[in-house]
This record gives C-alpha cells, structure tokens and sequence, in this order.
C-alpha cells in the first residue's frame, strides 16, 4: 500500500493522525497541492478529483476520501477501535464525526477557500480555475464556527471525548477542524472552557506529532 499525502492539507492530517493512533506506518508520495500536483495527468489518473488524500493497495485499486480509507484500516487493524465496538458506539460516532464536518469543517474550508489569494479563482476543491471566491461566505463561515464551538462546548461538558468515554475518529475529526480553523484566525472562544480543556487533552495525544 501507498498513501498520496499532502501533511499541510487537513484532511490528510485526519488520515495521518488516525494512522498514528492505530500504531500503523505506510509509505506515502507527497502531492505538493500548494504546487497544484493534484492536477498533474498522472495524479489525476489515480484520483479523477484531484484531491488529496488516496490510498492505493497492492492490487492498484485507489480508494479516494478521508473516512472511506479510515474505515478500509479499520478493518484491517481493530485495535483500538476507534469508530466504535458495538451499535450504540458505532452510530454515536457517526452522528458525532458528521456534525464536526459539517458544522466545523466544511466552514472553515469555505473561509479559507473564499479569503486566502492562494485560492483565487479555486473557490471549490478539486477544481483548477473558473471558480471564483463569494466573499460573503467568509463571514458566513465564521458565524457558523461560533455555534460549531457552542455545541461542541456543551457537548464536552458531558462526556470526556466527542462521542463518549473513548477516543475515537470523531475527536480526530473535531481536533483537525479546530486546527483548520485557525488558519483563518479563528479560535475556540476563551470561555469556552470544557472544549478548551479536551483540546489541550487531545493535543498532547502523541499521534499529534503526526500533524
């Protein structure tokens, strides 16, 4: 196996983190997107939609999109198990890891496509021009991230990780986002403080290192 890693992107961090949780090693080829490497023939022959990250197993098939490979390791590496041991587990995981994606994550990808000159004419993943920025989805984006941190406050002050009493895929996927976030100046509020407290946790998780 191969993974096609880009470490600054934040959705190979999550698949790198998760590697690291799990104990795992797999040899990568960075695709330098700052370089648009993502739209070279030969990336764009492995991954139709330029984007990173993929992993390709020994037979050549390539499996594209952040929880699809981690749910492939899953199964080939139970332990720990990091989306759940049993139905209950599973399905707070699932509804967990969704929300920070889509109240957190995807809005700190809007406000980072729609501000950074990096991405002029980019405003959409996978795309390599005729897109422009929408300005107004910058400050969009960042009243979304209030109500992201307020729930995931609350969340935090009842249970010691996102979806229970373990660590799971869905505290690599809130911690990732936060770390996204702040790219675009922006941070989990002062008083937010059952949050702040799982972060500084979270951070000093050794899988960390992998970011």
């Amino acid at each position: 196996m191969k993974l096609y890693d880009f470490k600054m992107a934040p959705n190979p961090q999550r698949v790198n983190m998760f590697l690291a949780e799990k104990g795992i090693e797999i040899p990568t080829v960075e695709i330098n997107t700052r370089e648009r490497a993502q739209f070279s023939e030969s990336y764009m022959a492995v991954n139709a939609v330029s984007q990173v990250p993929v992993l390709e197993l020994d037979d050549g098939t390539c499996i594209a999109e952040t929880m699809a490979i981690c749910r492939y390791i899953e199964e080939l590496h139970p332990e720990p198990p990091l989306f759940g041991s049993d139905a209950k587990e599973k399905a707070l995981i699932e509804m967990w890891s969704r929300r920070a994606e889509f109240m957190g994550y995807l809005n700190a990808a809007d406000m980072l496509r729609n501000s950074s000159p990096a991405f002029e004419d980019r405003g959409l993943p996978g795309v390599p021009g005729g897109v422009p920025q929408i300005a107004e989805l910058v400050e969009r984006g960042r009243n979304a991230m209030g109500r992201f941190f307020d729930h995931f406050d609350q969340r935090l002050g009842e249970s010691a990780f996102v979806a229970g009493d373990a660590f799971s895929v869905a505290d690599i996927t809130t911690f990732v986002t936060i770390r996204f976030a702040s790219r675009v100046e922006v941070e989990i509020p002062a008083a937010a403080n059952n949050l702040n407290r799982w972060y500084g946790e979270i951070n000093s998780r050794p899988s960390t290192a992998a970011l």
